[in-house]
């Protein structure tokens, strides 16, 4: 099958959230996130160094979906369903169609962090990928000092296989760092 023809639902639904691709109109939503985030997310993640202009939140959005349709990477935003609000960002990345394996990351606005939200979120991605997709492997890689995120690979029964020494660089590239690779199988 044809990458682009391989299917994905409206949305994916748990019992509190749901979670679909990425719409024109969701800058804003990326952009307040983000400001409410970033000095939790800013040790982490590579795009959280000052808050986006609206404009590069919403090109961010476009430029996401596009990648979605064409199957390369999977951005989706998590929304609880009691109030339509957005809560944060995840998605299948670093695709290989072949085996076929993802890899599952994420990130939450900090004032939705310890309610069980990006547990929840991952097991649903799972479950997505293992019965729509048919994935034989799907990783979380994240830094060994990212607890919230070791926290959130373990809660969803994925396993440490190992860290990757001076892998990769800190998000602000002013140092090396290692990686951590959790993984569940099928």
């Amino acid at each position: 099958m044809k990458q682009t023809l391989i299917s994905f639902p409206e949305k994916i639904e748990t019992q509190r959230l749901y979670i679909r691709p990425p719409q024109p109109g969701d800058g804003e939503k990326v952009q307040q996130a983000i400001a409410a985030s970033l000095n939790e997310l800013k040790p982490w993640l590579p795009f959280a160094h000052a808050v986006p202009s609206l404009e590069d939140a919403e090109d961010s959005v476009r430029r996401a979906l596009a990648e979605f349709i064409k199957r390369d990477d999977i951005r989706l935003h998590i929304f609880r369903k009691e109030d339509n609000e957005f809560i944060g960002s995840t998605g299948f990345h670093r695709i290989n169609w072949k085996i076929p394996k993802v890899e599952i990351g994420y990130w939450l606005d900090t004032r939705y962090t310890k309610k069980g939200y990006m547990v929840e979120t991952v097991n649903a991605l799972v479950n997505f990928a293992f019965q729509e997709w048919d994935v034989k492997r799907i990783e979380i890689r994240c830094d060994p000092r990212n607890n919230s995120s070791r926290t959130v690979a373990e809660r969803a029964g994925f396993t440490l296989e190992g860290i990757l020494r001076n892998d990769s660089l800190s998000a602000d590239e002013s140092e090396v760092r290692d990686t951590c690779v959790f993984a569940i199988t099928q």
